[in-house]
């Protein structure tokens, strides 16, 4: 990757942010860098344009909260994925938005969605335990991928597009080939759940996956350190896998990524940044940070505090910009670069 100019995460700064009437829960910017997609508390997609700040709604789409986005690979359309368990096709640039189509995708609550890197296949996950493609051209079911035991909270496909992975509540990171529908191997993510004997939950879990651009590495982010989980008492975690072992040992994390102090943390979005760094999101009572590690050292770098508790963060194709959905109602944008003088 080319690190594009300017590009410095310690110069980071909230560039621009836009209400919405509800608390956000999930954020994408176009694949073309034109708007940013937003999933909230009432059953509503919002489309902001970043040139201006101008508001769309999209309604009639789903009967609850919205938890993920995703887009065909021109940006032509954006799909969302509801707690209905509804995934749903829209015109992206339409000045008068209706669904194109709407699916019964999953029993309860869809959590998360990826597309491949052709833009074929759309995958998703949520509540019922199952990973389930589809074509996205038409939405028609093309196999179901079957294993895991608790709630599916992230899939994403590896760069190649041949290979998916998939993780749960119970840290169950598994890898998938796309063909098949076959179990290709699990990694060891353990560290990211607990279960608390005395409150009588299971506790953490994957709410966060991605590949590096090279295919090489994987990184899985969640919480760990769940001494009091209905207190909000934890911290984030990422562990590093190497996927080019094949071998027993590289089922285990390589390292663990930590940022020490933020109690009520819980990673919820990591992407990799040009220079090779890891970039993730934190949200939880102690508010909300994007946090920059370089892989081969464990503690973070940098931590930029954001100005309110964040449930989603997507980058931007320019790859300075950083949009994060937060609890306030706000849409920010943030730049990772020094302020224009």
């Amino acid at each position: 990757m080319t690190i594009p100019e300017g590009f410095d995460p310690k110069q980071a700064h909230v560039a621009s942010q836009w209400a919405h009437d509800r608390p956000l829960n999930a954020c994408r910017f176009d694949p073309a860098g034109r708007f940013a997609f937003c999933g909230s508390e009432d059953a509503l997609v919002e489309r902001f344009n970043l040139a201006d700040g101008v508001r769309t709604i999209f309604s009639g789409g789903h009967q609850t909260w919205v938890r993920a986005i995703a887009y065909s690979k021109d940006g032509a359309q954006a799909i969302s994925a509801g707690c209905d368990g509804k995934i749903t096709w829209w015109e992206s640039a339409a000045a008068e938005p209706k669904p194109i189509r709407s699916i019964e995708a999953h029993k309860g609550w869809i959590r998360t969605l990826d597309v491949s890197p052709d833009g074929t296949q759309l995958v998703s996950g949520g509540n019922d335990n199952v990973v389930r493609l589809w074509n996205i051209a038409n939405g028609s079911l093309v196999r179901e991928f079957t294993g895991h035991t608790r709630h599916v909270y992230n899939v994403a496909f590896h760069p190649e597009g041949q290979i998916l992975f998939s993780g749960d509540l119970t840290g169950a990171l598994k890898q998938w080939d796309v063909a098949t529908g076959k179990e290709v191997r699990s990694f060891d993510a353990k560290p990211l759940h607990s279960f608390n004997d005395g409150q009588k939950v299971d506790f953490g879990g994957i709410r966060a996956i991605a590949v590096s651009p090279d295919g090489k590495w994987l990184v899985a982010g969640g919480l760990h350190k769940a001494t009091n989980p209905l207190g909000a008492v934890h911290e984030p975690l990422v562990l590093l896998f190497d996927l080019q072992n094949q071998t027993e040992e590289g089922l285990k994390p390589v390292r663990q990524l930590i940022a020490d102090g933020i109690t009520g943390g819980v990673i919820w979005r990591l992407k990799w940044l040009s220079d090779g760094s890891i970039m993730g999101l934190s949200g939880g009572s102690t508010g909300g940070f994007l946090l920059f590690w370089k892989p081969d050292t464990e503690k973070d770098y940098h931590r930029f505090a954001l100005p309110s508790l964040a449930r989603d963060m997507d980058l931007h194709p320019d790859g300075l910009q950083v949009a994060t959905a937060h609890h306030d109602k706000h849409l920010r944008v943030t730049r990772l670069a020094a302020k224009a003088t």
